[in-house]
């Protein structure tokens, strides 16, 4: 699997601290060429998988 960049962006939101930061991963570089992928959460299997309508759906 290709090495996962995370970007980091101060969310702005007067709620939250100024130092609270977010980090996001481009879904393009999460899915690769398949559009999909396997997430191990809790000892359970779960697929993220892109539709051909360009959404995004989690099953388990």
């Amino acid at each position: 699997m290709a090495d996962l960049h995370l970007k980091h962006t101060k969310e702005d939101n007067s709620q939250k601290s100024s130092s609270d930061v977010v980090d996001y991963i481009d879904s393009h570089q999460l899915l690769g060429k398949t559009g999909r992928v396997h997430i191990r959460h809790r000892g359970e299997v779960y697929q993220l998988r892109q539709t051909q309508a360009g959404k995004l759906i989690l099953t388990k």
